[in-house]
């Protein structure tokens, strides 16, 4: 396994339509591991292939407990809303508030190429959104509707702070 580098807002990759995965084969695997490696390392919650200058349906998600893996994912159903804060690694040092549906019904392929399904609520469901938004060459600061001084981010996090106290 090996740290990919993340591209940063501005370079065209992101914003770039990504091809389905059809060769379920080591360099997948190889990429799977290199961004569930480099998701972790830093202390991201998801990651997309074009975030890493790789141009294929590939996103990971760190639940914790697991590192979902998911190939070729596709939204099935979504229901609710919630409104929250919103960052990502190919834009550092920057938040918005971003409305997403609170549960998110996805199918996709495993590294392997069998199909299953994953729901998630909160905030796993918004990291469904936003890394399948990257496959799409979106970032969240297309659908934010208010960015975040820093000066709020940090009394936010403050009070976030002061509230799990």
């Amino acid at each position: 396994m090996a740290l990919r580098k993340i591209l940063t807002d501005g370079n065209p990759t992101l914003n770039k339509m990504c091809r389905p995965v059809t060769s379920f084969d080591d360099r997948l695997a190889t990429l799977i591991d290199d961004m569930k490696e480099t998701v972790v390392q830093a202390n991201g919650v998801g990651l997309a292939a074009p975030q890493v200058g790789v141009l294929r349906r590939v996103v990971v998600v760190d639940l914790g407990d697991e590192i979902v893996e998911l190939v070729n994912p596709r939204i099935l159903e979504e229901s609710g809303e919630q409104d929250g804060l919103e960052g990502c690694l190919s834009v550092p040092g920057r938040f918005g508030m971003v409305k997403r549906p609170n549960l998110v019904k996805i199918e996709a392929q495993d590294r392997h190429g069998d199909w299953y399904e994953y729901e998630g609520e909160e905030l796993i469901a918004r990291c469904f959104c936003h890394e399948l938004e990257h496959l799409d060459g979106h970032l969240y600061t297309e659908k934010a509707y208010r960015m975040l001084t820093e000066e709020e981010y940090e009394a936010l996090m403050k009070q976030n702070r002061e509230e799990d106290e």
